[in-house]
């Protein structure tokens, strides 16, 4: 089934836009976040928590989905979503920005990205026409083209050759998606080009030329200054078509979903919430906080008043702070189950803003809340 965007509201002060996707497996209301689970699992949350949280899409990775369990475990259930007992949409990403941080164990040609195992040391190819087969496999309601991502930083000429090579290879998924599959999936292209405007104008083209049902920006969060990020999301995301989804990778904090939603992002994704609640640091209304820090050992507050979350609802700043000093398991899943709640909460409070046109003044409260500081 092909997906659907249709928009529903659009800022009359900035480029903000609030739409519904649908898949085979449901509605997706954007703006929206995408928690991260890798290898099919959130870390250390359940499938209810991320209903409870409000989740209505999750992100799997290709890469280390291939790798295990594997495409014949795989099989067995018709999918990642029985094995993991999700029924909402998944997107997965293509194994691309793996190749990238495991740049030592791959080489690249214009045929596809070769790769040693970092389990086990194994040999492996990904061509973009593989890479979206394993993601058949997957039954993945919304699939990556194979792209490269560009490091940072990277000279004109090397990010033109790359980001031309990108073009080929969605070419390549395109055909094959549209050719070898039953097409019940869809796969979304990748805009690339670096850090400079006239590639990532000229990848625009070069991928929204290509009729995909979505399109993504990816290459962004990569080490660049944030000033840089905006920049190139401002320049890129202007570019893009209307009428179908645009999806920013790997991004981001609070304030970057904030700040591309009002310049007309749809989707995001990111390990924040669930690796940062992992380490103690904690996203609330006014502010992130450490968990860890002594001026909690005997705080009765909630971790945000305004919270309404599991966690937020039944425990104190103190308790955390002991299951986390601890190293208790426990604290990994309750602040966890936090920070999602917060993203998830975020995006809603964006779209209801943007239905209601009010973004940029939800926007200036937002960041004033911020100001004020933890209480």
């Amino acid at each position: 089934m092909r997906l659907t965007y249709t928009k529903e509201a659009q800022s009359t002060e900035c480029r903000a836009r609030a739409a519904t996707i649908k898949t085979r497996r449901g509605e997706i209301k954007t703006p929206i976040f995408m928690p991260v689970g890798t290898v099919g699992s959130v870390k250390a949350v359940s499938v209810e928590d991320l209903e409870e949280a409000g989740a209505q899409i999750i992100l799997g990775n290709t890469y280390h989905l291939y790798l295990r369990p594997g495409t014949e475990v795989l099989d067995v259930f018709g999918g990642l979503h029985d094995f993991m007992k999700w029924k909402h949409p998944i997107l997965t990403d293509s194994g691309g920005f793996q190749f990238f941080s495991l740049a030592k164990l791959t080489k690249r040609t214009e045929e596809g990205v070769s790769f040693q195992s970092h389990i086990d040391g194994s040999r492996h190819v990904f061509t973009p026409e593989r890479s979206i087969e394993v993601q058949n496999h997957i039954d993945s309601d919304i699939m990556m083209c194979l792209d490269e991502c560009t490091p940072y930083p990277s000279d004109h000429r090397a990010t033109k050759e790359s980001m031309e090579l990108t073009t080929r290879w969605a070419q390549r998924c395109f055909d094959f998606w549209q050719q070898e599959t039953d097409l019940r999936n869809n796969a979304f292209g990748i805009v690339q080009g670096g850090m400079y405007k006239d590639l990532r104008s000229a990848s625009v083209e070069q991928i929204c030329g290509i009729d995909f049902p979505g399109y993504s920006i990816g290459g962004l969060s990569v080490g660049e200054p944030k000033e840089l990020m905006m920049e190139m999301g401002e320049h890129t995301l202007a570019l893009m078509p209307e009428e179908k989804p645009r999806y920013i990778m790997g991004v981001g904090t609070p304030s970057d979903i904030v700040e591309l939603v009002m310049m007309g992002a749809d989707m995001f994704d990111c390990v924040m919430p669930s690796r940062n609640a992992r380490n103690g640091k904690l996203f609330t209304s006014e502010g992130a906080l450490n968990i860890a820090n002594q001026r909690y050992r005997k705080d009765e507050k909630p971790l945000d008043p305004v919270c309404t979350c599991y966690t937020c609802r039944n425990y104190s700043r103190a308790y955390l702070r002991h299951l986390y000093k601890s190293k208790e398991l426990l604290a990994y899943r309750l602040n966890t189950i936090h920070n999602l709640h917060y993203y998830m909460n975020l995006v809603g409070e964006i779209r209801q803003a943007i239905m209601e046109d009010r973004f940029m003044a939800w926007r200036k409260g937002f960041y004033a809340a911020m100001e004020g500081g933890i209480q």
